[in-house]
Protein backbone atom coordinates (compact mmCIF):
# COMPACT_ATOMS: atom_id res chain seq x y z
CA UNK A 1 0.00 0.00 0.00
CA UNK A 2 2.95 2.25 0.70
CA UNK A 3 4.09 1.76 -2.85
CA UNK A 4 0.52 2.71 -4.42
CA UNK A 5 0.71 5.66 -2.34
CA UNK A 6 4.25 6.98 -2.93
CA UNK A 7 3.42 6.39 -7.05
CA UNK A 8 0.01 8.53 -6.31
CA UNK A 9 1.92 11.28 -5.07
CA UNK A 10 4.28 11.40 -7.85
CA UNK A 11 1.71 10.57 -10.57
CA UNK A 12 -0.16 13.36 -9.08
CA UNK A 13 3.07 15.96 -8.90
CA UNK A 14 3.69 15.00 -12.74
CA UNK A 15 0.44 15.68 -12.77
CA UNK A 16 0.28 19.22 -11.33
CA UNK A 17 3.25 20.35 -13.69
CA UNK A 18 1.74 19.34 -16.99
CA UNK A 19 -1.33 21.03 -16.30
CA UNK A 20 0.49 24.18 -14.95
CA UNK A 21 2.95 23.74 -17.68
CA UNK A 22 0.22 25.97 -19.94
CA UNK A 23 0.52 29.04 -17.55
CA UNK A 24 4.08 30.05 -19.12
CA UNK A 25 2.30 30.40 -22.68
CA UNK A 26 4.97 28.88 -24.38
CA UNK A 27 4.08 26.58 -27.39
CA UNK A 28 5.19 23.58 -26.02
CA UNK A 29 2.98 23.85 -23.48
CA UNK A 30 -0.17 23.22 -25.09
CA UNK A 31 0.60 19.71 -25.67
CA UNK A 32 2.28 19.38 -22.02
CA UNK A 33 -1.31 20.62 -20.88
CA UNK A 34 -3.52 17.54 -23.06
CA UNK A 35 -0.94 15.24 -21.44
CA UNK A 36 -2.08 16.06 -18.01
CA UNK A 37 -4.08 13.04 -17.79
CA UNK A 38 -1.02 10.84 -18.73
CA UNK A 39 0.54 10.41 -15.42
CA UNK A 40 -2.98 9.48 -13.20
CA UNK A 41 -3.81 6.88 -16.05
CA UNK A 42 0.00 5.19 -16.15
CA UNK A 43 -0.62 4.82 -11.93
CA UNK A 44 -4.06 2.98 -12.86
CA UNK A 45 -3.24 0.87 -15.23
CA UNK A 46 0.54 -0.13 -13.83
CA UNK A 47 -0.62 -0.42 -10.28
CA UNK A 48 -4.23 0.16 -9.17
CA UNK A 49 -7.27 2.47 -9.36
CA UNK A 50 -6.16 3.67 -6.03
CA UNK A 51 -2.98 4.96 -6.79
CA UNK A 52 -4.67 6.93 -10.10
CA UNK A 53 -7.29 8.45 -7.10
CA UNK A 54 -4.24 9.56 -4.66
CA UNK A 55 -2.70 11.13 -8.05
CA UNK A 56 -6.27 12.91 -9.13
CA UNK A 57 -6.74 14.23 -5.08
CA UNK A 58 -2.45 15.46 -4.87
CA UNK A 59 -2.72 17.32 -8.49
CA UNK A 60 -5.86 18.73 -7.78
CA UNK A 61 -5.01 20.06 -4.13
CA UNK A 62 -1.85 21.25 -5.66
CA UNK A 63 -3.13 23.07 -8.21
CA UNK A 64 -5.97 24.83 -5.39
CA UNK A 65 -2.70 25.46 -3.43
CA UNK A 66 -1.80 27.75 -6.08
CA UNK A 67 -4.31 28.77 -8.49
CA UNK A 68 -6.98 29.13 -5.94
CA UNK A 69 -9.71 26.53 -4.23
CA UNK A 70 -11.76 26.50 -7.60
CA UNK A 71 -9.19 24.58 -9.55
CA UNK A 72 -9.81 21.77 -6.79
CA UNK A 73 -13.16 21.05 -7.89
CA UNK A 74 -12.68 21.94 -11.56
CA UNK A 75 -9.95 20.11 -11.64
CA UNK A 76 -10.75 16.52 -10.13
CA UNK A 77 -14.45 16.93 -12.47
CA UNK A 78 -12.46 17.91 -15.86
CA UNK A 79 -9.37 15.69 -15.39
CA UNK A 80 -9.15 14.15 -12.50
CA UNK A 81 -12.22 11.54 -11.79
CA UNK A 82 -12.34 11.06 -15.93
CA UNK A 83 -8.88 9.92 -16.05
CA UNK A 84 -9.03 7.90 -12.69
CA UNK A 85 -12.29 6.72 -14.28
CA UNK A 86 -10.83 5.44 -17.39
CA UNK A 87 -8.06 3.68 -15.93
CA UNK A 88 -10.35 1.75 -13.38
CA UNK A 89 -12.87 0.41 -16.43
CA UNK A 90 -9.03 -0.62 -18.00
CA UNK A 91 -7.98 -3.12 -15.16
CA UNK A 92 -11.70 -4.85 -14.86
CA UNK A 93 -11.43 -8.17 -15.92
CA UNK A 94 -13.81 -11.35 -15.30
CA UNK A 95 -13.73 -15.15 -15.82
CA UNK A 96 -13.13 -15.87 -19.73
CA UNK A 97 -15.97 -18.15 -20.71
CA UNK A 98 -13.67 -19.46 -23.86
CA UNK A 99 -10.23 -19.92 -23.49
CA UNK A 100 -7.23 -16.87 -22.75
CA UNK A 101 -3.99 -16.93 -21.96
CA UNK A 102 -4.80 -15.70 -18.50
CA UNK A 103 -8.33 -17.11 -18.26
CA UNK A 104 -9.58 -13.90 -17.80
CA UNK A 105 -11.83 -11.40 -20.23
CA UNK A 106 -10.74 -7.90 -19.82
CA UNK A 107 -12.71 -4.91 -20.37
CA UNK A 108 -13.16 -4.55 -24.48
CA UNK A 109 -11.05 -1.68 -25.41
CA UNK A 110 -13.85 -0.17 -27.51
CA UNK A 111 -16.31 -0.13 -24.98
CA UNK A 112 -12.71 2.26 -23.29
CA UNK A 113 -12.96 4.59 -26.54
CA UNK A 114 -16.69 4.84 -26.13
CA UNK A 115 -16.52 5.47 -22.57
CA UNK A 116 -13.60 8.62 -23.37
CA UNK A 117 -16.19 9.76 -25.99
CA UNK A 118 -18.98 10.33 -23.18
CA UNK A 119 -16.47 11.77 -20.80
CA UNK A 120 -15.54 14.14 -23.30
CA UNK A 121 -18.99 15.82 -23.86
CA UNK A 122 -20.03 15.36 -20.17
CA UNK A 123 -17.28 17.09 -18.95
CA UNK A 124 -17.98 20.28 -21.80
CA UNK A 125 -21.64 20.29 -20.81
CA UNK A 126 -20.22 20.87 -17.31
CA UNK A 127 -18.57 23.52 -18.19
CA UNK A 128 -21.01 25.03 -20.32
CA UNK A 129 -23.54 24.45 -17.70
CA UNK A 130 -21.01 27.06 -15.50
CA UNK A 131 -21.25 29.79 -17.82
CA UNK A 132 -25.10 29.38 -17.79
CA UNK A 133 -28.01 27.57 -17.52
CA UNK A 134 -29.89 28.71 -20.35
CA UNK A 135 -28.71 28.93 -24.17
CA UNK A 136 -28.57 32.75 -23.95
CA UNK A 137 -26.94 33.35 -21.00
CA UNK A 138 -24.44 30.77 -22.16
CA UNK A 139 -23.95 32.00 -25.67
CA UNK A 140 -23.58 35.88 -23.66
CA UNK A 141 -20.95 34.60 -21.38
CA UNK A 142 -19.45 32.91 -24.17
CA UNK A 143 -19.00 35.75 -26.05
CA UNK A 144 -17.97 37.86 -23.57
CA UNK A 145 -15.24 35.99 -22.48
CA UNK A 146 -13.83 35.55 -26.44
CA UNK A 147 -14.20 39.36 -26.76
CA UNK A 148 -12.33 40.10 -24.03
CA UNK A 149 -9.52 37.25 -24.92
CA UNK A 150 -9.54 38.81 -28.42
CA UNK A 151 -9.95 42.55 -27.12
CA UNK A 152 -12.78 43.38 -29.29
CA UNK A 153 -15.57 45.89 -28.62
CA UNK A 154 -17.97 44.34 -26.59
CA UNK A 155 -21.34 45.26 -28.99
CA UNK A 156 -21.11 44.47 -33.27
CA UNK A 157 -20.72 47.31 -34.93
CA UNK A 158 -23.86 47.95 -36.61
CA UNK A 159 -23.84 47.50 -40.46
CA UNK A 160 -24.41 51.33 -42.57
CA UNK A 161 -26.85 49.70 -45.24
CA UNK A 162 -29.38 47.36 -42.76
CA UNK A 163 -27.22 44.52 -43.98
CA UNK A 164 -25.53 41.50 -42.16
CA UNK A 165 -21.88 42.21 -41.15
CA UNK A 166 -19.23 40.95 -43.06
CA UNK A 167 -17.67 37.74 -42.34
CA UNK A 168 -14.62 39.26 -42.31
CA UNK A 169 -15.52 41.47 -39.46
CA UNK A 170 -14.07 40.28 -36.36
CA UNK A 171 -17.82 40.39 -34.21
CA UNK A 172 -18.88 37.75 -37.17
CA UNK A 173 -15.91 35.85 -36.28
CA UNK A 174 -17.05 35.56 -32.96
CA UNK A 175 -20.26 34.72 -33.39
CA UNK A 176 -19.41 31.65 -35.42
CA UNK A 177 -16.57 30.32 -32.46
CA UNK A 178 -19.78 30.95 -30.16
CA UNK A 179 -21.87 28.28 -32.33
CA UNK A 180 -18.53 26.10 -33.16
CA UNK A 181 -16.43 26.11 -29.93
CA UNK A 182 -18.52 23.49 -27.71
CA UNK A 183 -18.93 20.60 -30.01
CA UNK A 184 -14.96 21.13 -31.19
CA UNK A 185 -14.26 20.86 -27.83
CA UNK A 186 -15.77 18.00 -27.21
CA UNK A 187 -14.43 16.28 -30.01
CA UNK A 188 -11.24 17.43 -28.75
CA UNK A 189 -11.46 16.15 -25.44
CA UNK A 190 -12.74 12.60 -26.72
CA UNK A 191 -9.10 13.01 -28.68
CA UNK A 192 -7.47 13.64 -26.07
CA UNK A 193 -8.95 10.58 -23.98
CA UNK A 194 -8.36 8.47 -26.44
CA UNK A 195 -4.75 9.35 -27.08
CA UNK A 196 -3.80 9.26 -23.51
CA UNK A 197 -5.26 6.10 -23.18
CA UNK A 198 -3.12 4.64 -25.65
CA UNK A 199 0.03 6.15 -24.57
CA UNK A 200 -0.66 5.05 -20.88
CA UNK A 201 -1.53 1.47 -21.95
CA UNK A 202 1.99 2.03 -24.40
CA UNK A 203 4.59 3.23 -21.49
CA UNK A 204 3.58 0.50 -18.70
CA UNK A 205 3.80 -1.84 -21.11
CA UNK A 206 7.55 -1.02 -22.06
CA UNK A 207 7.88 -1.03 -18.17
CA UNK A 208 6.63 -4.64 -17.80
CA UNK A 209 3.88 -3.80 -15.30
CA UNK A 210 0.68 -3.88 -17.87
CA UNK A 211 -1.88 -6.93 -16.70
CA UNK A 212 -4.00 -6.93 -19.79
CA UNK A 213 -3.42 -7.94 -22.80
CA UNK A 214 -2.06 -5.46 -25.33
CA UNK A 215 -4.98 -3.82 -27.04
CA UNK A 216 -5.97 -4.63 -30.91
CA UNK A 217 -7.63 -1.52 -31.59
CA UNK A 218 -8.10 -1.90 -34.89
CA UNK A 219 -10.30 -5.29 -33.88
CA UNK A 220 -12.11 -3.14 -31.25
CA UNK A 221 -16.10 -3.21 -31.58
CA UNK A 222 -18.26 -0.62 -29.65
CA UNK A 223 -20.92 -1.42 -27.20
CA UNK A 224 -24.65 -2.44 -28.54
CA UNK A 225 -26.25 0.42 -27.31
CA UNK A 226 -23.75 2.78 -29.10
CA UNK A 227 -25.44 3.59 -32.70
CA UNK A 228 -29.28 4.33 -30.66
CA UNK A 229 -27.34 6.32 -28.35
CA UNK A 230 -25.55 8.19 -31.53
CA UNK A 231 -29.20 8.33 -32.82
CA UNK A 232 -30.87 9.73 -29.56
CA UNK A 233 -27.88 12.59 -29.50
CA UNK A 234 -28.44 13.91 -33.38
CA UNK A 235 -31.95 13.61 -32.95
CA UNK A 236 -32.04 15.65 -29.51
CA UNK A 237 -29.44 18.30 -31.30
CA UNK A 238 -32.23 19.38 -33.29
CA UNK A 239 -34.35 20.81 -30.33
CA UNK A 240 -33.99 24.30 -29.12
CA UNK A 241 -32.04 26.06 -26.26
CA UNK A 242 -29.89 24.21 -24.19
CA UNK A 243 -30.83 20.98 -24.51
CA UNK A 244 -30.48 21.08 -27.86
CA UNK A 245 -26.89 22.33 -27.50
CA UNK A 246 -25.89 19.72 -24.80
CA UNK A 247 -26.85 17.33 -27.37
CA UNK A 248 -24.77 18.43 -30.26
CA UNK A 249 -22.07 18.19 -28.03
CA UNK A 250 -22.72 14.47 -27.32
CA UNK A 251 -23.32 13.82 -30.81
CA UNK A 252 -19.99 15.62 -31.75
CA UNK A 253 -18.02 13.32 -29.57
CA UNK A 254 -19.44 10.31 -29.86
CA UNK A 255 -19.36 10.93 -34.53
CA UNK A 256 -15.13 11.31 -33.60
CA UNK A 257 -15.46 8.22 -31.82
CA UNK A 258 -16.68 6.34 -34.38
CA UNK A 259 -14.46 8.24 -36.70
CA UNK A 260 -12.03 6.84 -34.27
CA UNK A 261 -13.58 3.52 -35.37
CA UNK A 262 -13.51 3.87 -38.74
CA UNK A 263 -9.65 4.44 -39.19
CA UNK A 264 -9.86 0.75 -37.05
CA UNK A 265 -11.96 -0.31 -40.29
CA UNK A 266 -9.46 1.30 -42.57
CA UNK A 267 -6.49 -0.86 -40.76
CA UNK A 268 -8.03 -4.01 -40.36
CA UNK A 269 -9.38 -4.20 -43.86
CA UNK A 270 -6.41 -2.73 -45.45
CA UNK A 271 -3.43 -5.56 -43.71
CA UNK A 272 -1.93 -7.15 -46.77
CA UNK A 273 -2.28 -4.81 -49.14
CA UNK A 274 0.72 -3.29 -50.68
CA UNK A 275 -1.18 0.13 -51.40
CA UNK A 276 -1.51 0.03 -47.79
CA UNK A 277 1.11 2.30 -46.65
CA UNK A 278 0.54 5.01 -49.29
CA UNK A 279 -3.47 4.71 -49.03
CA UNK A 280 -3.17 4.79 -44.88
CA UNK A 281 -1.05 7.97 -45.07
CA UNK A 282 -3.05 9.71 -47.70
CA UNK A 283 -6.24 9.32 -45.57
CA UNK A 284 -4.51 10.76 -42.36
CA UNK A 285 -2.49 13.91 -44.56
CA UNK A 286 -6.67 14.35 -45.64
CA UNK A 287 -8.01 14.45 -42.41
CA UNK A 288 -5.46 16.80 -40.76
CA UNK A 289 -5.48 19.17 -43.50
CA UNK A 290 -8.97 19.15 -44.62
CA UNK A 291 -10.89 18.36 -41.74
CA UNK A 292 -14.11 17.07 -43.41
CA UNK A 293 -12.96 13.90 -44.41
CA UNK A 294 -13.23 13.04 -40.94
CA UNK A 295 -16.88 12.85 -41.23
CA UNK A 296 -16.28 9.90 -44.42
CA UNK A 297 -14.69 8.00 -41.13
CA UNK A 298 -17.47 8.21 -38.97
CA UNK A 299 -19.82 6.89 -41.88
CA UNK A 300 -17.39 3.79 -42.51
CA UNK A 301 -17.45 3.11 -38.70
CA UNK A 302 -21.30 3.26 -38.52
CA UNK A 303 -21.44 1.23 -41.52
CA UNK A 304 -19.49 -1.28 -40.22
CA UNK A 305 -21.76 -1.74 -37.30
CA UNK A 306 -24.31 -2.72 -40.29
CA UNK A 307 -22.19 -4.71 -42.27
CA UNK A 308 -19.32 -6.18 -40.33
CA UNK A 309 -16.75 -5.35 -43.03
CA UNK A 310 -13.85 -6.09 -40.78
CA UNK A 311 -15.11 -9.86 -40.77
CA UNK A 312 -15.45 -10.36 -43.80
CA UNK A 313 -11.87 -9.22 -44.60
CA UNK A 314 -10.72 -11.11 -41.74
CA UNK A 315 -12.22 -14.34 -43.15
CA UNK A 316 -11.27 -13.93 -46.74
CA UNK A 317 -7.85 -13.67 -45.67
CA UNK A 318 -7.84 -16.09 -42.50
CA UNK A 319 -6.15 -15.76 -38.97
CA UNK A 320 -3.26 -13.06 -38.53
CA UNK A 321 -1.47 -11.83 -35.97
CA UNK A 322 -3.55 -9.15 -34.03
CA UNK A 323 -0.02 -7.24 -33.29
CA UNK A 324 0.36 -6.05 -36.35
Amino acid sequence: MMQVALIGVSAGAATALLFASVASGSALSVPLFYLAPLPILIAAMGWSHWAALIAAVVASASLATVFGTFFFIAFMLGIGLPAWWLGYLALLARPATVATPDGLEWYPVGHLVFWAAIIGAAVVIAGMLTLGSDLDSFRNSLRSGLERMLKLPARPPSSRDGTAPDISDPNRLIDILVTVLPPAAAVLAAVTNVVNLWLAERVVKISGRLRRPPSDLAAMQFPAYAPALVGAAVVASLLPGMVGTSAGVLAASLLMAYAILGFAVLHMITRGMGSRPFTLSGIYVAVFVFGWPVLLMSLLGLADTAFDFRGRAARRRGPHNPQT
